[in-house]
This record gives structure tokens, sequence and C-alpha cells, in this order.
């Protein structure tokens, strides 16, 4: 079930709302091989098949995050911190006060300080009362299960999830690379550590991207029925 194409009678006329997923993403590059969409693509797939396993509605995505690490790469868009959170605050809670009460919300885009602005806007819906609202990135489970030492960004893991999803929009592979920024460091351009690519995508297969689809849709299957379950 897809929110935007229900009518307003559809939904008023559902008694008990089902969980709501919202995804979101972000405009990144991710290496000179996979579009700058791909945190977007990949939680978008993946909850489309969570919805259909789980009953669920499938929320349109927020397609923009805060981008930091990545910026300075061409391609990349971002958003502020406080612009996020205001953002994600406000649409939380409207569809809390359109009666969707359980929200798991599912971000593609891993990057601590982009989860930290759902989390608070989250926490700002959540403290108002009426809402149970949980927030991860899909890369909670990914690297938990699948994440080979120095494999991380636009590397074997996510190269061979997109070539699953969408193999078209596949350039190749590009070279092995590694994240030199040094630790704790506060840096102002990550190019001169960092090629855009962490881990090898060489060793990327559609086989890897299946499995660990595969996987991410179980887990998130769990936290939505979990969801479900809760009283509010």
């Amino acid at each position: 079930m897809r929110y935007e194409e229900f009518t307003r009678s559809d939904i008023e006329r559902m008694r008990r709302k089902p969980v709501l997923l919202l995804p979101v993403g972000a405009m990144e590059q991710h290496g000179p091989h996979l579009p700058v969409g791909a945190d977007l693509i990949q939680v978008t797939h993946v909850l489309a098949h969570v919805a259909a396993k789980t009953g669920a509605v499938l929320a349109p995505p927020i397609p923009y995050g805060l981008v930091q690490t990545s910026r300075p790469f061409p391609g990349s868009v971002s958003v502020s911190f406080d612009a996020l959170r205001a953002y994600v605050r406000d649409v939380l809670a409207d569809f809390v006060r359109n009666g969707f009460k359980r929200i798991v919300v599912v971000s593609g885009h891993a990057e601590g300080t982009h989860l930290a602005a759902l989390r608070t806007a989250a926490k700002e819906v959540v403290d108002r009362g009426g809402a149970d609202i949980t927030v991860l990135s899909d890369y909670d489970f990914v690297y938990e299960a699948f994440r080979e030492e120095g494999d991380g960004h636009a590397g074997q893991v996510e190269t061979s999830r997109l070539l699953t999803q969408r193999p078209e929009l596949v350039k190749g592979r590009a070279r092995k690379g590694e994240n030199r920024i040094p630790k704790f460091a506060v840096v102002r351009d990550a190019r001169k550590y960092w090629s855009g690519v962490t881990g090898d995508p060489t060793k990327a297969s559609p086989e890897l991207g299946r499995k660990v689809d595969r996987f991410v849709e179980e887990m998130l299957v769990a936290v939505v029925r979990s969801a479900a379950k809760r009283r509010v």
C-alpha cells in the first residue's frame, strides 16, 4: 500500500492505521560507478518489499539528507541539520495527526549526523505523546552481517545491491579505495584523504546483492511486526 495512492476517504475509513514506513535518502556521490541517488534507490526498493510482506503503508520518500564527508565531491547535495530535523519532524507530526501512530523511519544514508537529525526529529514528535517511532538505517543490518574489513561506502556490498536493484545504473567498477581521514579529525575537504570509495567494488556481484537484500528485508519485517504489536 502506498500512501500517495489513497484518497482522503480511504484514510478516514482506516480504523486502526497500519504501520507507516518512511524512507529517507540522500543525494551523495558514490564513486565514479554508482548513481548519486544510490541511498534513495536502495531503501525505497527494499521497503516496497517490506510493505508488501507486512501490510505496512509505504510513504513517499524524503530524497535529501545531510551529507558531510561526501559533500565536496561533484553531485552531492546536502541540507543542514536543523533543516532536516525540522522538515522530518513536521512530516512525522502530520502523519501522526492523520492517525498513523506507529512509524518506522528507514534511512538509506547512514552518516551519523544525518541519522542524529532524524532521531532528534522523531524524539520531538514522540515527546508530544501518542506516537511510536523507530529510526534506523538499512545499513545498521547490512554492516552487522556482511561488512568485510575495509568495505564501506560504494564498496563491494553497496555495489552488489545496486547490481541487483538497478544494474543499468552501475557504470563498470571503481578501483578499490580506502578512507584515510585521520581518526577523530574534522576535515574541510575529504578528497585529500579519500577517493569516494571504501572497499573493493570489483568483488561485487548480483548474487551477493540479492543475499544482502533478502537479509535486510527479513530484519525490517521483524521491526515492522514488532512495532505493530506495541500499544501507543
